[in-house]
């Protein structure tokens, strides 16, 4: 995998060397920019939007931000305990190229790394439990799995390898207009193949066992998106990433990204819900008619419209999360598209764990597994159990044994009772509970998205969750989207679908 990354390196970095700022060939006459962009939402994929925005069609055209709640979305911290938490996204990948050059440009840095442990709980005891030694970790999974460990770890590093190609794509300017053709340029027939089969299908079909994935493979399903091994593969597959060393978060809280994102695109955010869009047609000083796009919202003030040229809709559309009407579009565009979002409950809770609870009969003190996963079964009532670091490590600081009270995150399918928590917890004198639709309900495979092109010049950066949904999902369909946008705009189709990069950089090498 090294190889295959030094040498994507040297062909990108010999490609601008030759080509300049992103461009393969002699860019056509450029129409007149934009003067202003809507983008609708301000989790991690409006914000970025707004930053690759500003960075594609410049420093004059007005962009404005419209969010009803706080900025960062589903990436959010809570006070408990006397220290700020993670309760919605926490974990960043190292090969999320996004978000590190988020970071990078940002200013931001590392949350300091503390060791952790993970255990497996199938219910009524721990299956696994994570030692300090690797080779004692790997005499384990080999005497009860063989070597079906490893091979996961080569059967993920294979979809990495071809998700990386994202990247060089983009930075060459490339988009794409549908999720379909973003994963086939990543990954080909293959890619699509496994979005649209289950991961126990993917992985059963690459020579899993049923033993595996449901001990292995379910637990770590159950924890990144509360689902089974039915989701779709390719989702299953940044599921299984997600396990991966080298997991990383931002010091001070992942929403920081959000904040500095929205400062650096130099976008005006409007405190405000999005109630419609709806087509508007002006007459020109130069004669002819100039389409737009009319977004009507509700403030503090009450409401009010604005007209725009181009309106990217970085807010799910879908039941239970948007209010959001289209009026006047041929075909019409729905205010709802198909399927829904899964609820997840994150209760956090500054408490003593009842080791008991898992079949622990040594003493807590020495019970030193951080995270505890769980497999799938009738009778579980949460998906996971972590204690869990403060979003800004202070120097000197060491995670506390299960015998102190401290602070656990539980994941649930739905709100513990008082009841289930006393079993859970000897003690407790803070709860937070969030309720979150977190991703999607990905409980049939992909089969068909959402589109990213809605009208002309009206996008939908959404889709790309019900391929998978994470961070860097959502920036890497941010970066697309506002490429695409430039693109139709100046009408450089040449940019837009195409899979001939590698041949390109080549014949003018």
């Amino acid at each position: 995998m090294m190889t295959r990354a030094l040498s994507a390196r040297t062909l990108l970095f010999m490609g601008l060397l030759l080509t300049g700022r992103r461009s393969l060939a002699s860019a056509p006459e450029l129409k007149e920019q934009p003067k202003r962009i809507a983008v609708v939402g301000a989790g991690i994929g409006g914000t970025a939007a707004a930053y690759f925005l500003r960075q594609e069609f410049g420093v004059e055209v007005k962009i404005d931000l419209f969010e009803s709640g706080t900025v960062g979305g589903r990436l959010a911290t809570e006070q408990i305990g006397g220290a700020e938490y993670e309760t919605g996204g926490s974990i960043i990948h190292p090969l999320n190229l996004h978000m590190k050059h988020f970071l990078d440009r940002l200013g931001l840095s590392q949350r300091r790394e503390v060791p952790s442990k993970m255990a497996i709980f199938d219910g009524e005891q721990l299956s696994f439990e994570e030692s300090d030694w690797f080779i004692v970790n790997f005499l384990r999974m080999l005497w009860r799995y063989g070597f079906s460990f490893l091979r996961m770890q080569m059967w993920v590093e294979g979809v990495l390898d071809k998700f990386m190609r994202i990247y060089q794509y983009q930075q060459f300017g490339y988009s794409f207009s549908s999720v379909e053709r973003l994963l086939h340029a990543m990954g080909g027939d293959s890619f699509l193949l496994l979005a649209n089969q289950t991961l126990e299908e993917a992985m059963l079909g690459a020579g899993f066992s049923q033993n595996f994935l449901n001990d292995i493979v379910a637990p770590v399903t159950r924890v990144n998106y509360g689902q089974s091994v039915r989701i779709n593969g390719f989702v299953g597959a940044v599921s299984l990433a997600g396990a991966d060393s080298g997991l990383w978060a931002v010091d001070g809280g992942n929403k920081k990204v959000c904040s500095g994102l929205l400062y650096h695109s130099k976008a005006q955010l409007i405190p405000a819900r999005v109630t419609a869009i709806s087509t508007k047609h002006r007459p020109l000083r130069t004669g002819g008619m100039a389409s737009l796009y009319e977004v009507s919202y509700v403030g503090e003030f009450g409401s009010a419209h604005a007209l725009y040229d181009i309106v990217i809709v970085a807010t799910p559309l879908h039941q239970g999360l948007s209010q959001i009407a289209f009026h006047g579009f041929t075909p019409s565009i729905p205010s709802h598209f198909p399927g829904r979002y899964h609820q997840t409950v994150s209760t956090l809770v500054h408490g003593i764990l009842n080791t008991s609870f898992l079949g622990i009969t040594e003493p807590p003190s020495q019970f030193l597994a951080s995270d505890i996963l769980t497999m799938e079964h009738r009778d579980s009532i949460i998906h996971s159990l972590s204690s869990i670091d403060p979003v800004h490590i202070p120097k000197g600081y060491s995670r506390p044994p299960a015998s102190a009270r401290k602070i656990w995150k539980v994941f649930s399918p739905q709100p513990l009772t008082e009841d289930q928590l006393s079993k859970i917890f000897l003690s407790w004198d803070a709860i937070s509970e969030k309720r979150w639709l977190a991703y999607p309900s990905y409980n049939q495979p992909l089969r068909r998205t959402p589109p990213f092109i809605l009208h002309e010049r009206l996008y939908y950066l959404g889709a790309v969750e019900w391929a998978a949904s994470a961070m860097e999902m959502s920036a890497i369909s941010a970066r697309n989207l506002a490429l695409l946008a430039h693109h139709r705009w100046h009408e450089q189709d040449d940019r837009i679908d195409q899979e001939d990069l590698h041949t390109r950089l080549r014949s003018e090498l």
